[in-house]
């Protein structure tokens, strides 16, 4: 039998911002035996996907790494259930489910995610105001808590433990195995619907218009100001009904080298956002696209996160209340634009209910940022922290590596509390643990 030490090793890991950067004990799992061996016997420990968070909830002293405990367990083609190891990847469902006229029913905006992944961020999507965050989607799921008993998990057993993983970001325990739901379609292509709005008031009101679209997202020029302030183009689709369901090979490119941190400033990022908004040449812009390209844009760009440079980068995502919103979006944008520190990935949706009590969604606006790092972006994330905090809103612990605890507590504040019963009752002595959990809870 392999010895479990063989692929252990200590090294240096990183959230997809690459910062903060830690030295870890990583250990590799492929077994369920040698998990449930490493859990015993270690304290102090996370779990780990492709590590495509952005920042610090899966790293820790001690790592347990997924990426190879990828298997397919079963699938029921009547109701479109399948059954899969926690680190199996969006990406080999979407291979394995389109063929067979599926698809997910909820996904981020990269495919490389591990299903535990997924749960434990409770990741969203396009489509949260019609079929809300990955919870939905999740049928059960087995996972292992600090005493090390393997227990089921659904909305109807253990249910406290159900709904408070997700968005738990691994510290309720170790999830290994899933059973989730797929949506049927008939196409591999997506029906596509551009519409240029010249500012914030009016992406907001075709945000309103379009609500019945399946899948809606903006793409914000954070660096305008004044009568442009929040000028953008609105992104709808449908999964298109031609029948097509063939996979075609797709050219990726990836990222050779750290960019020079000079690459990366005002000039470019709003010469970029010229670009960007330009590319759509009229108001209206309709045409089918392959669905790689309208849902998971980045991921041909492989390591595309060196962009950055070495420092790295940190995602800024909140929400806000859907009454308090355009005003708040609009304080916050005004302060960016002012900063003149854009980001070039600006992407704003539309939340609906959340089911998923612990869960970053409400129903309101979320808007997603990239900043370089910096120790001006830095105090003006600060900055903009208090402006989320004013209007009620909150972070998404996936995207996050700087926010304080005070800042957090405030914004979760009950939710906080009743996830923290239920790791105490599941985890009394601790032993699931992140850099995160200590920024933040403690």
């Amino acid at each position: 039998m392999r010895s479990f030490e063989e692929d252990d090793v200590r090294r240096k890991i990183s959230g997809w911002g690459l910062y903060p950067e830690v030295e870890a004990e990583v250990f590799m799992v492929k077994k369920r035996d040698e998990l449930m061996e490493k859990i015993s016997s270690v304290q102090n420990i996370i779990a780990r996907g492709l590590g495509r968070s952005y920042g610090d909830s899966s790293l820790n002293d001690h790592v347990l790494d997924f990426s190879k405990y990828d298997f397919f367990l079963g699938f029921d083609s009547e109701k479109g259930i399948l059954k899969v190891t926690s680190g199996v990847t969006l990406d080999e469902i979407l291979r394995f489910a389109i063929p067979r006229g599926f698809f997910l029913k909820i996904t981020p905006g990269t495919k490389f995610v591990t299903v535990g992944g997924a749960i434990a961020s409770n990741v969203h999507g396009k489509n949260h105001h019609r079929e809300g965050s990955f919870s939905s989607c999740v049928k059960s799921f087995k996972i292992v808590v600090g005493d090390g008993e393997i227990l089921e998990c659904s909305r109807e057993k253990n249910s406290d433990l159900f709904w408070y993983t997700f968005g738990g970001m691994g510290l309720t325990g170790v999830i290994i195995e899933a059973e989730i739901e797929l949506k049927k379609i008939n196409s591999v292509k997506i029906d596509y619907r551009g519409i240029k709005a010249e500012n914030l008031d009016e992406v907001f009101k075709l945000f309103e218009e379009n609500a019945n679209y399946t899948y809606s997202v903006a793409w914000i020029d954070c660096l305008k100001g004044g009568k442009s302030l929040g000028r953008s183009i609105l992104m709808l689709g449908e999964h298109a009904d031609d029948g097509n369901l063939t996979l075609m090979d797709k050219k990726e490119i990836a990222v050779p080298f750290f960019f020079p941190s000079f690459v990366l400033n005002k000039m470019t990022v709003k010469a970029f956002n010229t670009l960007y908004y330009s590319k759509q040449i009229g108001k209206y812009s309709e045409k089918k696209m392959d669905f790689d390209k309208f849902f998971y844009p980045l991921d041909s760009i492989l390591e595309w996160n060196k962009m950055y440079g070495r420092r790295g980068f940190f995602q800024y995502q909140f929400v806000l209340p859907e009454d308090r919103s355009f005003d708040g979006l609009k304080e916050i944008l005004e302060e960016i634009s002012g900063s003149g520190y854009g980001s070039f990935l600006a992407v704003l949706k539309l939340f609906g209910e959340e089911e998923a009590p612990f869960s970053f969604p409400m129903k309101g606006y979320t808007l997603a940022l990239d900043f370089p790092l910096s120790e001006e972006t830095l105090q003006l994330a600060e900055k903009l922290d208090k402006i989320v905090l004013k209007y009620g809103g909150r972070h998404y612990l996936s995207k996050d590596s700087r926010m304080s605890g005070d800042i957090f507590k405030e914004e979760y504040g009950e939710s906080m509390k009743f996830f923290l019963k239920v790791k105490e009752r599941y985890d009394p002595g601790e032993k699931f643990s992140s850099i995160q959990w200590r920024r933040l809870f403690k």
